[in-house]
């Protein structure tokens, strides 16, 4: 009976030895090692380290949390700390570099720099010059070349677990110097350019939706009115805010071909003079060619120039409004106006010098402008093309109705074209066609080159 009992017993504790077998045990946290392991010793290079003449190295490795990592370093082995000059990182360090490396997001870059001076080995000083040139591995990853390393006091602070020599500069790895470049790079921190307030919608009370950007070379989104800078008697134009302008034209260039072409065609000088001389015209127009606006300029002749009285020119911006007359914001050529009157009889063009428009009409074979004895005749076509602006030249000056009502002493009186009678009649040659046409004269010649230097500096 007792003999049973035993064995009994004996099965069970076997039972429950093995069911504690079974259970998990509790992980139990490391045990901290002991104040006189290597890694924590107070005689330990780390912490002669942070008791060094070498503050701002000490300091930087506290600001990059990297006593952990060193301290397992030591633990593993001899340390070789190469420890830059004070001056080396405080007063001899780029601004901008020192304020990449505090920033919290560039803890990294920190950690890499402060870990490529030190080498997982024992290195003593000096060296032989083949040593020097050989590559050392590093905590940080990359390489090192000892000669690089400007050594300026070996064996600063030797202790047992390692040594630490002092150097000249700061040693800089190539991924950290590759970092920084890019964060100095236009690329990596360009303006962003403000943008307007949100407008809400006052039917719906949403969020307008932005409009979507213009592709290259797209008319432009406002109305060349808008464009357009004040009159003389207000103060200047602002300056075009951000994105503003696309400037895909070279508008100058072109107002300035257009200003010599006029010149060379001849009989156009004094139109020439007013846009550069005596007005800015010849700079705005360049300045809304350069935005993506298209003109057509109705070119007065000189003869019909010449018929505009002193009063007429001497209040202050008159000469602007009678040019702006005659600009119209669409690209026109001759055959073109002349196609449409033929087929709609009469159009009405709009004009920069609002709210006033010019009526056109086809009337013996050509485009005629105006009404009454106010009217001009298209004589001379396609002075200049070139898609963006278009120069037509005609044969008197246009007035708004509302302004010379028929008794103008500018306005010139009626002439009409000459007909086409018969088969035989021979067109009428365009100006400048003729061959027997005698040469410039050496006066118009100088003139010109007087209006072509006054554009220049206005565009300047």
């Amino acid at each position: 009976m007792g003999l049973r009992a035993l064995f009994l017993l004996s099965l069970a504790a076997a039972a429950l030895a093995a069911e504690q077998q079974q259970q998990p045990q509790p992980q139990r946290p490391p045990a901290l090692p002991p104040a006189g392991a290597p890694g924590v010793s107070s005689n330990s290079v780390l912490v002669a380290l942070l008791d060094s003449r070498y503050t701002e190295l000490a300091e930087l490795v506290e600001k990059a949390l990297l006593l952990q990592a060193l301290e397992d370093a030591v633990g593993r082995g001899s340390v070789t700390i190469l420890a830059p000059r004070n001056e080396a990182l405080d007063r001899d360090l780029d601004p901008d570099f020192r304020r990449f490396l505090l920033e919290p997001r560039n803890l990294r870059a920190l950690q890499s720099l402060l870990l490529f001076h030190v080498l997982p080995a024992r290195v003593r000083l000096p060296v032989s010059s083949s040593s020097s040139l050989l590559t050392h591995p590093t905590l940080a990853g990359e390489p090192l070349e000892l000669a690089a390393a400007a050594v300026t006091r070996p064996d600063a602070v030797v202790r047992p677990d390692g040594v630490i020599h002092g150097i000249e500069c700061l040693l800089v790895p190539r991924s950290v110097q590759e970092a920084f470049n890019r964060r100095r790079s236009l690329a990596a921190i360009s303006a962003v350019l403000p943008t307007g307030a949100p407008e809400v919608d006052p039917r719906t009370h949403r969020l307008k939706k932005p409009a979507p950007p213009a592709p290259l070379g797209a008319a432009p989104a406002l109305p060349v009115w808008d464009a357009m800078a004040p009159g003389p008697s207000i103060a200047p134009a602002p300056a075009p805010g951000p994105g503003s302008g696309k400037h895909h034209f070279d508008g100058h260039g072109q107002v300035k071909d257009f200003i010599q072409t006029l010149l060379l065609y001849g009989g156009y000088n004094e139109l020439a003079d007013i846009l550069v001389n005596l007005t800015s015209l010849a700079t705005e127009m360049g300045r809304l060619v350069s935005e993506g606006y298209v003109l057509t300029v109705l070119a007065p002749n000189d003869e019909a120039m010449a018929r505009l009285t002193t009063d007429q020119l001497s209040e202050p911006g008159s000469p602007e409004d009678i040019l702006y007359y005659h600009m119209i914001p669409e690209y026109q050529t001759e055959e073109s106006m002349y196609n449409a009157v033929r087929r709609f009889g009469k159009v009405r063009y709009d004009t920069l010098r609002l709210p006033h428009k010019v009526t056109a009409r086809e009337a013996d074979g050509s485009v005629k402008f105006g009404a009454g004895e106010g009217s001009a005749y298209l004589f001379d076509p396609d002075i200049y093309t070139d898609g963006r602006i278009s120069v037509q030249g005609i044969d008197a000056v246009l007035l708004p109705p509302a302004e010379d009502g028929g008794k103008s002493p500018a306005a010139s009186p009626a002439r009409r074209a000459p007909a086409v009678t018969g088969a035989t009649a021979q067109p009428k040659l365009r100006r400048g066609q003729c061959p027997n046409r005698p040469a410039f004269p050496s006066t118009a010649i100088e003139f010109g080159a007087v209006i072509l230097a006054g554009f220049a500096l206005q565009s300047t």
